[in-house]
């Protein structure tokens, strides 16, 4: 098995090597890609369930115990300078790269029918096989300059596919749009590298941090230049992990197709940013400011991403502000020190949010055919509704993903988010404020994903001539007038008559469903306070990493840790509750009117201060607003000055030189006609131009 251990490389190898061999297929035989898609499929499949079990075998032998492993081979060998490469397996790495593998194989066997009929099938998954390489390669990189190199290319396959439907509009702005967001984050990063390595002469995760604390107790470093690397790394988590204030990409991503918002974009690329944190766990550990500063970030992106979800019409939207929540709280926990709360929910979030996000691939996929193919209207949940009735595994495998990132025991995400809220209270008052208010606007905001796409009346066969639906707000109340109503109910029976229904998703990606639901479901008892009642706590033991950090201290036994869970789980069920008297069955087709003419609705004042609130939610903050006014705006006002400038000043006065030149030369053309009298005449006016002028002055 040692033989095997050396050769962990092979797990990226296998989905690179397959990623390479679908686009030479691509690109040698463009007319045959209808015929063998079938089996590029499989070769993507088949090459990534190999990389699954060799990495479930090194699952397996950190879990028995098994010491970690690192390998390194030289790359550049010089006097000042010497790089190399390698792989290190350790609990982190076996946990991400079972991560990984298990949803990439669930998203690959899910995408062949959600992408089956695509012109761009074959291109997809060399794509998809490329990204998974690279992610892989990341996650086995033993130091900082193999890290940003696969860091690099992840970024690279993610601008791919989120402008995979390149030749939409809103596709191509949004794949420009995450690739400059996240160049911001990986400059920063590279500068934060560069400075520690200035600093310590190594790259090597473990013995950078070695030699960091050695300097560090020797005073020999000082102490702002080490925190301005230490932020400029942190720089580039911030941007791929959707912190505030680089988070604005993410719900724009969500242009690609509805797979890789379940693989890239909810519990994996998104999450390598929190993966490096938790790498360079022990070198922040040693810079308190950097630590604050990753704890506010982590609870402002968390409240952020909750606030902005409330009022998403998108359903995909309201899923990727969801993600950057949920990623919020993982910073957070770092930030606080509960290292094994943040893994924890890593690894919880990563399923509950994949199903989430092949359910809502699987309600776009049926709703297509009736409502149209354009995001605007086959993700818009305001056109949705009732859809239980008609795709009813669709439903329940969605509704236990939200129940699980609710909060709400026994799912998965449960008993994850309990330990971050618990060690938030714990590390600060104020933080645990923050922590417990994001867990009720979750279960708010989720709930109310879920009934307005799955119960009360089916809405899509409203989606050309009731455009008043597009319009239901946070408070549950369709915003239009009488006239719009009365003429609503004389169109109501033409439409009866043409009405169609979405039906149930194929067998395909029910079953990717179906499979994601079991770590949904079981996943969380790994962490959760069972395993305490034996005296062996798995997840505690494996990724137990620091004297000083949280883990645990907020409960002894299973019943003190429901005792401890009781406030967090109440304001779930209030926010449930919530969500249900607003968003319940009254919104519904067929008695919208009778409801209006009862007053169900709440009535708003246009200038009262929750208006204001849903605008700022809808407008995102108006951070976008922001950006394009500072950054987009102001930059092209400068350019244009500098144009401007440019133009008219400094090729001007070149310009006006050349031209003076002509013209000089036009003229001394005909003054020096070869006639001597003219020279004569011209040189006498001269002397008494000359003359005169030495007179008068």
């Amino acid at each position: 098995m040692e033989i095997l251990s050396q050769n962990i490389w092979l797990v990226p190898s296998f989905p690179f090597i397959s990623s390479i061999i679908l686009g030479l297929v691509s690109f040698f035989f463009p007319s045959s890609i209808k015929s063998i898609r079938r089996n590029c499929f499989f070769i993507s499949v088949s090459f990534l369930i190999i990389a699954m079990f060799i990495s479930a075998y090194f699952f397996w032998q950190q879990i028995t115990g098994n010491p970690i492993y690192q390998f390194f081979w030289s790359w550049i060998i010089n006097k000042n300078v010497i790089l190399e490469i390698g792989y290190l397996i350790d609990p982190l790495t076996s946990i991400m790269l079972i991560l990984v593998t298990t949803i990439g194989v669930i998203v690959m066997i899910y995408s062949d029918s959600y992408m089956f009929y695509d012109q761009g099938y074959i291109r997809f998954f060399c794509y998809l096989s490329l990204f998974t390489a690279s992610m892989l390669g990341l996650v086995i990189s033993p130091n900082l300059i193999q890290i940003y190199i696969f860091w690099e290319l992840v970024g690279m396959c993610s601008y791919l596919l989120i402008g995979f439907w390149f030749t939409r509009p809103s596709a191509a702005n949004a794949c420009q749009k995450a690739f400059i967001t996240n160049r911001i984050g990986d400059f920063g990063l590279l500068l934060g590298i560069l400075g520690f390595y200035w600093i310590t002469g190594s790259f090597d995760f473990q013995e950078l941090s070695k030699r960091f604390f050695e300097l560090l107790n020797d005073n020999k470093i000082n102490d702002v230049f080490a925190n301005s690397c230490a932020i400029l790394l942190f720089l580039g988590p911030v941007a791929k992990s959707a912190q505030f204030p680089l988070h604005v990409w993410l719900p724009d991503a969500m242009e690609g197709p509805t797979p890789i918002s379940a693989l890239i974009h909810a519990a994996t690329m998104v999450a390598a940013g929190i993966f490096l944190v938790a790498r360079m766990y022990p070198l922040f550990e040693m810079l308190p400011f950097v630590m604050n500063l990753m704890t506010w970030v982590g609870a402002i992106t968390a409240l952020l991403g909750a606030s902005f979800a409330l009022t998403q019409r998108d359903l995909k939207k309201g899923l990727a502000y969801s993600t950057m929540s949920q990623l919020g709280y993982m910073m957070l926990s770092l930030g606080i020190g509960s290292y094994k709360a943040g893994l924890f929910h890593l690894i919880t979030h990563a399923y509950s949010k994949a199903l989430l996000f092949l359910g809502s691939g699987s309600v776009i996929h049926s709703i297509e055919p009736i409502v149209g193919y354009h995001p605007t209207k086959s993700q818009n949940m305001s056109f949705m509704g009732g859809l239980r009735k008609y795709m009813p595994i669709t439903a329940v495998t969605f509704l236990f993903g939200t129940l699980s990132l609710c909060g709400i025991p026994p799912f998965a995400c449960f008993w994850s988010k309990d330990e971050i809220l618990v060690d938030s209270l714990f590390s600060s008052p104020f933080l645990g404020f923050i922590a417990f208010l994001t867990a009720g606007l979750t279960a708010f905001y989720m709930f109310r994903i879920y009934l307005l796409t799955f119960e009360g009346d089916f809405r899509g066969n409203l989606s050309n001539e009731y455009q008043f639906y597009s319009f239901i707000s946070i408070w549950g109340k369709p915003l239009f007038g009488e006239n719009e109503t009365k003429k609503t109910t004389s169109n109501y029976e033409k439409i009866n008559k043409k009405i169609l229904y979405p039906k149930e998703s194929d067998k395909i990606m029910l079953l990717s469903l179906l499979i994601l639901t079991i770590p949904t479901l079981f996943i969380g008892f790994i962490g959760g306070p069972f395993q305490e009642q034996i005296g062996f706590n798995l997840l505690s033991n494996w990724l137990h990493f620091s004297i000083n950090s949280l883990n645990n201290i907020h409960y002894e036994n299973f019943i003190q840790f429901f005792q401890d869970a009781i406030p967090s789980i109440s304001i779930a069920f209030l926010g449930i509750l919530i969500a249900f008297y607003l968003y319940g069955p009254q919104i519904s087709r067929t008695n919208v009117i009778s409801k209006i003419e009862k007053s169900q609705f709440i009535t708003l004042d246009p200038s009262s201060i929750f208006v204001s609130i849903y605008n700022w939610s809808h407008s995102r903050g108006y951070i976008d607003h922001f950006y394009s006014l500072v950054f987009l705006k102001s930059l092209r006002y400068f350019t244009k000055s500098l144009s401007f400038i440019d133009q008219w000043f400094v090729d001007g006065f070149v310009n006006g030189i050349g031209i003076l030149g002509f013209f000089g030369g036009e003229i001394m053309k005909y003054i020096e006609g070869g006639r001597i009298s003219s020279y004569l005449f011209f040189l006498v006016s001269c002397m008494l131009f000359l003359f005169f002028l030495y007179s008068y002055i």
